[in-house]
C-alpha cells in the first residue's frame, strides 16, 4: 500500500460532542461527523487532544468512535486516537478501532509517569501489536513530557504497521528530520495550525489539526494553494489564518471557544469537560464577530 496516497491530506481533529448534563451524545457526535464531511476535509482525528479522549472512559471513547463510523465511514478516513495512560486500555481501543472499520489509531506516550524511551516503546508496540491496522505515532512532547527520538522513529517505522507520525513538536528541522528518518512511503502530518504551511514546505504530507474545526475550508485551501504551487498567496492565508487563531488562543478556553463558535452554526456540541473551561456569556458577542470574520474568509477564499 502506498501509505501517502493513501493518508495524505487534511484531518480535523475532532471535538468532542456533550449533552446539556455532559454526557457523550451520539446524535451529536453524527452531527458533526456530518458537518466535516461536507467541507472538503479528507478525514477525522477521533479522540485526541481537541477531542478530549484522555478526559474520557474508555466506554465513552468507543461510543464516539461507533457514532463516527455509523456516520462517515467510507465517506471520510478515520484515524482513532487511542492513546491512554494505561497500556492495557490502550490495546483494548485498538481492538475496538479495528472492529468498527476505523482506518487506522494513532497514540501519544502515557502521561504523567516520566517514561523513558524504552518504556514508550513497549507501550505503543503492545498497541500496533493488539490489532492490523496502521498505528500513527502522536508526537506531542509540550504536554506530554516525551520527545520522540528519529532513532525510536526509524525503528519503529521498519514495522510494516507504523505507517507515519503526527508532529505536533515546534521545531519544523525535527519534522523534517522524522520525514527523513521514516523514509518516502513514511506519513509525516503537521500538528501546528499555526505553521501548517512551514510544516508543508519542510515535508509533511498533510496536517491534523484542533483549529481546523471552526475552518476546515481554509486549511483545505492553504493545502490546496500549497500543491499547486503557489506560496506567496498560501503565506497571505496561513497569516489571516494565523490572525484568527490567535483570537480564539485569547479566551480561557479555546476549545470552548471553538465549541461555541460551531454552535453559532447549529452545531452543538455542548461545553468542554472540566478541567477544560467553558465559555462564559461575556464571550459571547466578542466571539460572534470572530464566527462571522471566519465565515467571511471562507466565502472570500471559496472562488480563490
Amino acid at each position: 500500500m502506498n501509505h501517502v496516497a493513501t493518508f495524505e491530506g487534511i484531518y480535523v481533529a475532532m471535538y468532542s460532542a456533550y449533552n446539556e448534563a455532559g454526557e457523550v451524545d451520539a446524535s451529536r457526535v453524527k452531527k458533526l461527523a456530518r458537518y466535516y464531511a461536507g467541507t472538503g476535509v479528507k478525514g477525522l482525528y477521533v479522540g485526541g487532544s481537541s477531542g478530549e479522549g484522555i478526559l474520557q472512559t474508555a466506554e465513552e471513547r468507543k461510543l464516539v468512535l461507533e457514532a463516527v463510523m455509523e456516520e462517515v465511514r467510507g465517506e471520510l478516513k478515520v484515524i482513532v486516537h487511542v492513546g491512554a495512560n494505561s497500556t492495557r486500555v490502550s490495546a483494548e481501543l485498538s481492538r475496538h478501532a479495528e472492529q468498527h472499520g476505523a482506518d487506522a489509531i494513532s497514540a501519544v506516550p502515557a502521561i504523567y509517569y516520566r517514561l523513558s524511551e524504552a518504556a514508550v516503546e513497549r507501550h505503543w508496540q503492545e498497541m500496533i501489536d493488539s490489532s492490523n491496522l496502521p498505528f500513527i505515532i502522536y508526537n506531542i512532547p509540550q504536554t506530554t513530557g516525551f520527545q520522540l527520538s528519529t532513532a525510536l522513529l526509524a525503528k519503529l517505522a521498519k514495522q510494516d504497521k507504523v505507517i507515519g507520525v503526527k508532529m505536533s513538536g515546534e521545531s519544523t528541522f525535527d519534522l523534517q528530520q522524522y520525514k527523513v528518518a521514516g523514509g518516502d512511503d513514511f506519513l509525516v502530518f503537521n500538528g501546528p495550525d499555526e505553521q501548517f504551511l512551514a510544516g508543508r514546505i519542510m515535508g509533511a504530507n498533510g496536517g491534523i489539526g484542533g483549529t481546523y474545526g471552526v475552518m476546515p475550508e481554509l486549511f483545505c485551501k492553504l493545502n490546496e494553494l500549497f500543491r499547486s504551487g503557489r506560496i506567496t498567496e498560501a503565506q497571505e492565508l496561513q497569516y489571516k489564518i494565523n490572525a484568527v487563531i490567535k483570537r480564539l488562543l485569547a479566551y480561557p478556553s479555546l476549545y470552548g471557544a471553538s465549541k461555541y463558535i460551531l454552535s453559532l452554526r447549529g452545531v452543538e456540541t455542548g461545553q468542554p469537560r472540566l478541567p477544560l473551561l467553558p465559555v462564559l456569556p461575556e464571550h459571547h458577542e466578542s466571539l460572534s464577530v470572530l464566527n462571522g470574520d471566519i465565515l467571511a474568509l471562507i466565502r472570500q477564499y471559496a472562488t480563490v
